[in-house]
């Protein structure tokens, strides 16, 4: 008995030490959102993945919240300097740093989450990217890929219907700080107003703002539909791009066979938080309405109208974004190939 325990006993000191020896690394990822977004669905899809696929070599903490970092622009310097090794942003996030990804929130450019997911799986528009990103870094924040949070952005509001642009005409919107999003309702004929997020709710219910812009899962996560926002326009346009960044040290840092499995799990994530937002907001759309809300779809000539009014946006992208102009030709042509792939399909499917 006692050489069996003595056995046992040096067995199970084996199994830990080899367990602890197959644990190289650790990656610490962090989103500032919680359990219910899409941004965590991702990461747990990708540690998941990541965990399995490394046979435990690779360790994935989370960190959902603001436990390692509080806005965009700190989390991407914690991604710089290494204490984070993994992060998403939005656009709005990384505009201080990036100011070309702010090409997401021009209007219109993407008519559908298979047009969209198309450009940002093919690779050569995320490729171009990260690029960018790794020279205006000076090599330490690579990006990884581009998924969605949240759907597509539209506008919302507290006082009426909004079928055309010459609705917004008067109306307060809240933005984010980013440029792009304030000269686009600019252009629209309304008052762009930057609100923190956790501000919104009480400046809707105040009158501080009139409306937002902002896909129906945030809307209906935060229940602005308490503070009186009643109608909702399905224009989408905007697509909810989320970036996903690393550390590019940390990546380098891996061997070949533990990159591509990291690489695949960006894959596996960046798939997940493309179904997410699909399958969530259906159940956000209903709420909306059980609280008394409107949703209006505008028709393609209303489209036609909101498409024509914002046409000056671009040009101010092209001209007034380090990049812009090089940053939007390089997506209005992987749309234009998605598109045409896309509709080729579709044809030789109807046949």
């Amino acid at each position: 008995m006692l050489k069996q325990a003595i056995t046992g006993a040096a067995l199970a000191l084996a199994l830990a030490a080899g367990a602890a020896a197959a644990q190289e690394y650790t990656l610490r990822a962090t989103a500032n959102s919680n359990d219910a977004d899409e941004d965590y669905d991702g990461l747990v899809v990708f540690k998941d993945h990541v965990e399995k696929a490394s046979n435990g070599a690779i360790e994935v903490e989370l960190f959902i919240g603001t436990q390692l970092c509080s806005n965009g622009t700190e989390c991407l310097q914690g991604v710089a300097d290494g204490s984070i090794d993994i992060f998403v942003t939005t656009s709005g996030g990384a505009a201080g740093i990036f100011p070309y990804v702010q090409v997401f929130d021009l209007p219109y450019l993407m008519r559908s989450d298979r047009v969209a997911e198309a450009v940002l799986t093919d690779d050569s528009f995320t490729r171009m990217l990260r690029d960018r990103a790794l020279e205006d870094s000076g090599g330490a924040i690579r990006i990884m890929t581009i998924g969605n949070t949240g759907g597509w952005r539209n506008f919302a509001n507290t006082r009426k219907r909004i079928a055309g642009p010459g609705d917004l005409e008067g109306m307060k919107i809240r933005t984010v700080v980013a440029d792009l999003p304030q000269q686009l309702v600019e252009t629209l004929g309304a008052s762009p107003t930057p609100i923190p997020w956790p501000e919104l709710f009480t400046s809707l219910q105040t009158g501080v703002v009139d409306g937002t812009k902002n896909g129906v899962t945030d809307i209906m996560g935060m229940k602005f539909t308490d503070a009186g926002l009643t109608h909702l326009t399905l224009d989408g346009h905007a697509y909810m791009a989320a970036i996903w960044v690393m550390n590019n040290s940390r990546f380098q840092s891996l061997p070949e066979e533990l990159k591509r499995v990291v690489l695949n799990g960006f894959h596996d994530l960046q798939q997940a938080t493309f179904a997410s937002p699909k399958r969530k907001q259906i159940d956000a759309y209903a709420a909306f309405e059980a609280a008394g809300g409107e949703i209006y779809a505008p028709t393609p000539e209303e489209m036609a109208a909101f498409r024509e009014a914002v046409d000056p946006v671009y040009d101010w992208f092209a001209q007034n974004v380090d990049g812009g102009a090089e940053v939007l030709g390089a997506l209005r042509d992987s749309v234009a190939t998605a598109e045409e792939g896309i509709d080729a399909r579709l044809a030789a499917e109807m046949e």
